[in-house]
Formats: C-alpha cells, sequence, structure tokens
C-alpha cells in the first residue's frame, strides 16, 4: 500500500438544513429527513435479518458488520441497540466501518442530539477519534461491543483488513452522486471480507450497483424500500452460514511491567482468564520510573513506522480515558506535553508534521520556543507503576510473584517457574529482553540501553509547572514533590548501580536546554533527592516486537521491546495480540501488522541471503 492512501484527512462539510445533516459535495442527506432510525431499522436491520440472528446467536458467538460509510454513526448505534436487546450476554459485536470524511465533533454532537435516547451515543462521542488516516478502535458496553473505524478511501482501507464479516451496510452517498466508492474494486473488496452466507443490504437499487455485486458473487435481489424509495437492495454470498465461536481459552502473561500490565488487562476485559508472573512485582523494572511521558514524535511521512507512533499514542490516549486514568494528582495528569527540538533536522521534522495535515490542531499544535517546537494538547505524565496497578486491578486477573524458568509445550503451554508450574492455551512474553532467554529466535537482536533518570526536589517555583517537556532529555512535573529529570542513555553500559556522574549529565542536558527550569530548580544548588536506573529494550529498527513468536507452536506470543515508549505503545500491542489471539478484527492496518510481527527478522535475514551478491 503507498503512503498517499494514508493521506489527510478532509472532515465532512456539513449543511445544517433544520435537524438534518446534508453533504454539500454530494447534495444528500446523511439520515432520511422523516425518520432516521426507523430507515436504518428497515433498510439495514432488518435487511440483514439481524434481530433473528443475534437471537439464535450460541454462547460465546462473535459477529461481525461491515459497513462503507460511517456517517453520524445511526446506522451503528442502531445495530448496537439491536444486539444488546436480542444476543447472549457473553457474545461479541464487531462493527467495522469506513469513511473517508469523518464529521467533527461539534457536528457529529449535533447529530446525535437527534436521537437523545441512542443508547451508547454518549459514549460514542466521548470516544470520536481524531481525523487522522488509518483504522481506530473503541470499545462500548463492557467490551461487548467493538468498533473499528477505518479512515479513509474505502477501498484502500478495506484491502488492509483480513477479516470476513457477517453482514454488511453499504452506506455511501446515493450512487449518482458519490460514482468513486460504488466501483467494481469495492465490490470485489466486500466479496473477498465475506464468509459463507453472509448478508448485505443497501437503500439504493441502482442497476450497476446490482449488477456489480452479482458480478463480485453476490446473490442479488430487489426488496421494498423505505418511506418514498420504492426498492431497495439485498443479498448474500453462497453457503450456509454459520456463527463464529470463541472458544474458552487461558492465558500466562510473563512480565508485569507495562507491556504484560497491558496485555493482561486487554484479554481479561474479553472475558479470558489471565495469571501474570513477575517475581519483582509490579512495575519494578522499565517500568518502575517515578514518572512517564505520554507523547509522540510526530512525522509528516505515513510509513508503517510512523503510522504506528500515532497510532499508539492515540490509543492509549482512549484506554487511558476509557480507565478514567489518572485518578489523581499522584496518578499525573493528561496537561498536555511540549516538544523542543534539540536539532535542526529534528525541527525541520516538527516543522513539517505542523503542516502535512495528518495532525489535526485539536491534537497538535505549534509551541513558543525553539523553531519546530510542538504542543501535544492531549499528552502528559504518568506514574507508570500506578497505571500498571490499576491495569491488574480486574477479577480475571491474578499476579503471581514467580520467576518464569522455561517453556514447555506437549497439547498446550506450560511454564516452569521457581514455584512449581502452570498450563494455558496462551503464553505471552512481556518482559523485555529477559524473553531471548526462554525462547531461541533467530535473527533477533535486541538492545539494552541503559538509562539513569535523576528525581529532584521541587522548589516554590516548580510546583507550578503543568506540562512535561521532551527535549533532548525529559523533565515531568513533580510527583511525590520530585522532578524526573533525564535520562541517560548508555549503549554499551550493563552497570545496574546509579553515578552522582549520570545525575550531573542530567543536570547538565537541563541546563543546556531548559536554562529557565534548571535555574527554577535551583541551578547549582538542585537538590537530587534519588535515582534509579533501567534498562530499555529495543529493537533495531526502533519499532517494538507484537506478535506470535515464529517457528513456535501456536500460542506463543511478544510484547517487547518498546524502548522508552511503553507507556504509548504496549496497549496498541495489546490489543492486536488480543485480537490474534481471540480471532477479532486488528486494531491496526496489516502493513502496521506486518512491521510489528517477531517474524519480520527472519524475512529480512531470508531476503538478504537470496540476494544475488
Amino acid at each position: 500500500m503507498a503512503d498517499h492512501d494514508f493521506a489527510a484527512l478532509t472532515c465532512a462539510s456539513i449543511d445544517w438544513q433544520q435537524a438534518t445533516p446534508v453533504a454539500p459535495a454530494f447534495d444528500d442527506p446523511y439520515f432520511s429527513r422523516d425518520n432516521g432510525p426507523a430507515e436504518t431499522d428497515h433498510v439495514f436491520v432488518a435487511g440483514n435479518a439481524l434481530a433473528q440472528r443475534f437471537a439464535s446467536l450460541p454462547a460465546r458467538a462473535q459477529f461481525s458488520i461491515g459497513e462503507t460509510g460511517f456517517g453520524t454513526g445511526l446506522n451503528f448505534l442502531r445495530a448496537c441497540a439491536c444486539f444488546l436487546h436480542h444476543a447472549p450476554a457473553d457474545a461479541r459485536l464487531h462493527f467495522i466501518s469506513t469513511e473517508k470524511h469523518p464529521l467533527d465533533r461539534h457536528d457529529l454532537a449535533r447529530a446525535l442530539q437527534c436521537w437523545p435516547d441512542a443508547a451508547l451515543a454518549d459514549d460514542l462521542l466521548a470516544q470520536w477519534p481524531a481525523a487522522t488516516p488509518g483504522f481506530h478502535r473503541r470499545l462500548f458496553a463492557d467490551g461487548r461491543i467493538s468498533l473499528t473505524l477505518l479512515q479513509g478511501d474505502s477501498v484502500a482501507m478495506l484491502r488492509q483488513l483480513h477479516y470476513p464479516v457477517d453482514a454488511w451496510f453499504l452506506d455511501g452517498f446515493a450512487p449518482a452522486r458519490n460514482p468513486d466508492m460504488w466501483q467494481p474494486a469495492l465490490f470485489a473488496e466486500l466479496a473477498r471480507l465475506s464468509r459463507p452466507g453472509t448478508t448485505l443490504a443497501t437503500f439504493t437499487s441502482a442497476g450497476f450497483v446490482r449488477r456489480g455485486l452479482q458480478q463480485a458473487g453476490f446473490a442479488m435481489q430487489r426488496v421494498p424500500g423505505f418511506g418514498r424509495k420504492r426498492e431497495m437492495l439485498t443479498g448474500n454470498t453462497d453457503g450456509s452460514w454459520q456463527p463464529r465461536l470463541r472458544a474458552p481459552q487461558s492465558a500466562i502473561v510473563i512480565g508485569a511491567g507495562l507491556a504484560g500490565a497491558s496485555s493482561a488487562r486487554a484479554l481479561a476485559e474479553q472475558g479470558i482468564d489471565v495469571t501474570v508472573l513477575d517475581p519483582h512485582g509490579i512495575a519494578n523494572a522499565a517500568s518502575g520510573n517515578l514518572a512517564g511521558v505520554v507523547y509522540t514524535t510526530p512525522s509528516a511521512h505515513p510509513t508503517p513506522q510512523n503510522r504506528f507512533y500515532q497510532s499508539s499514542y492515540l490509543h492509549a490516549l482512549n484506554w487511558l480515558q476509557r480507565q478514567r486514568f489518572p485518578r489523581s494528582p499522584a496518578d499525573g495528569a493528561l496537561s498536555g506535553v511540549l516538544q523542543y527540538p534539540k536539532d535542526t533536522r529534528l525541527a525541520e521534522k516538527a516543522s513539517a508534521a505542523l503542516v502535512s495535515g495528518l495532525w489535526p490542531d485539536s491534537e497538535l499544535r505549534a509551541a513558543d520556543g525553539p523553531a519546530g517546537s510542538l504542543y501535544l494538547c492531549n499528552g502528559g505524565y504518568l506514574s507508570p507503576p500506578r497505571w500498571c496497578q490499576q491495569l491488574l486491578d480486574h477479577p480475571r486477573i491474578r499476579l503471581l510473584p514467580e520467576a518464569a524458568l522455561s517453556l514447555q509445550f506437549a497439547g498446550h503451554w506450560q511454564v516452569r517457574t521457581d514455584h512449581g508450574s502452570h498450563n494455558a492455551d496462551h503464553i505471552i512474553l512481556a518482559n523485555a529482553g529477559a524473553a531471548l532467554t526462554l525462547v531461541d529466535i533467530a535473527a533477533l537482536k535486541l538492545k539494552q540501553i541503559r538509562g539513569q533518570v535523576s528525581y529532584v526536589r521541587a522548589t516554590e517555583a516548580s510546583r507550578q509547572w503543568q506540562q512535561a517537556i521532551c527535549h533532548a532529555g525529559y523533565l515531568t512535573p513533580a510527583l511525590e514533590d520530585l522532578h524526573c529529570v533525564g535520562a541517560t542513555f548508555d549503549l554499551h553500559d550493563d552497570s545496574p548501580q546509579a553515578r552522582d556522574d549520570d545525575d550531573q549529565r542530567n543536570l547538565a542536558e537541563l541546563r543546556q536546554h531548559l536554562p529557565a527550569h534548571w535555574q527554577a530548580l535551583g541551578a547549582e544548588r538542585a537538590k537530587v533527592i534519588d535515582q534509579r536506573v533501567g534498562f530499555r529494550c529495543q529493537s533495531t529498527d526502533f519499532l517494538p516486537l507484537a506478535g506470535v513468536v515464529p517457528e513456535q507452536p501456536a500460542g506463543l506470543w511478544l510484547s517487547i521491546a518498546h524502548g522508552s515508549r511503553g507507556i504509548t505503545g504496549a496497549p496498541l500491542c495489546a490489543d492486536l495480540l488480543a485480537a490474534q489471539i481471540l480471532d477479532m478484527p486488528a486494531p491496526i492496518d496489516q502493513e502496521m501488522i506486518d512491521a510489528l510481527s517477531p517474524a519480520r527478522f527472519m524475512l529480512r535475514q531470508s531476503q538478504r541471503q537470496r540476494s544475488p551478491a
């Protein structure tokens, strides 16, 4: 897929005609002027026989709906209401929708006011994603419903999806007014992403749409339309439809830091019992610093790597919102993050990101300071240990202070520990570089980067600081009346001992890049109360390893090499693993999945070996 498939988005232009939103570009309303919910119920809910199908679902069933044209979310809300009313309590609904021109938050709020009693409407508005290209995952109804919003061109986004659906809602603007969407390439993607017996419904009865869908493999028929529209289309693929079931499963997560806590929480919220093993307890390795910064490095180039940095940051913000964290000043605050470039190259990169259109100003703005200074509006600083504690506080998660010594597979996975052994269907290694002591992965090389952070006593002036600042290092507002100043970055240093010289290096860097803040902390009299050494685990291409372990029996997974970005990267990787383990739609596109896959290093080595000398 080319980078231009993830080009900057333009929000929908809305012409409000009384209570009806109309798209001027297509001269078409978003829903019926007479009765929008009734139209959706007739065309899409009844057109796909959803009430009957939901009611007939067996226990632990999963049902997926695909849609072209999310619009105001009315179809999503009506499908959710039907599902919650008819489906078993342990069933799951996955709703996947494309949208090239998402509504801005103000227009969405106004549209949702048309249905004040709509279930989940307030939650949809609260979780509405930024207008950035790619996949956006949101959870509703305590995890029973997932929405995967694919923001971008429908064909381009669906090509990155590999999850067959059970029913389709075709709801772009009228074919005569929006011909770019209703094309053979789209119909081919719908067929590729359909299961045997998948159904389809659309408000249009246009002949070229019916013929195009037939050529793609759908059996189509005209049926009575809604209101003044005489006819609409329904259809289905060949075969007998059978519900997709989710078998009971168990999981062991090794590591109770940010990666492990996020992985455990993602599975627990989907009804999986999880055992977390860590002999040191919660967040006592690299995740144990007093404070960490929720941030990313914006770019103007939507490569898979840069899209991961953007998507994981926005995804982490959604997790924090959904978990209502931070809950108190001791947890930190999402009060924005200032970024000051440390050199001309980074200043130019930041300036390009700012004008690229890939970052809406609700998320990123220019900041006062050196050229290229940025303000991440919704970032912040957190206590990683307190965040991990909250993530692990779930009735389906148990934490055991045991060290994993070895792994064995004999029909299921077994972890031998210093206290005995534990069995599970799935093992997630979330213990950074120590994962390679438990499994040998060919071609995989990790870097262990020593970092020392200095804890500096707050002063009367510094207690007023609200934003974390990233420069060549970083500085956080006070937690427990201490500021985190750091951190050193030493690749070839394996000493776990803190050093006074490293504290002086941190303060010297602060003096160079933030001299006013250095002065406010007392300048030469700044008081270093404590320090902490941690080892960042990083891959050679700077992306995490998240996915199945290659050349091993099924059920062995990795979430490691998050470097210094565990707060921002771990939640998205956790949801990716949960989706792969539980056969759910992926929260990211296929190119990004491949970029994170642990097998990528083996693939690159194989390609190098095949290349002619």
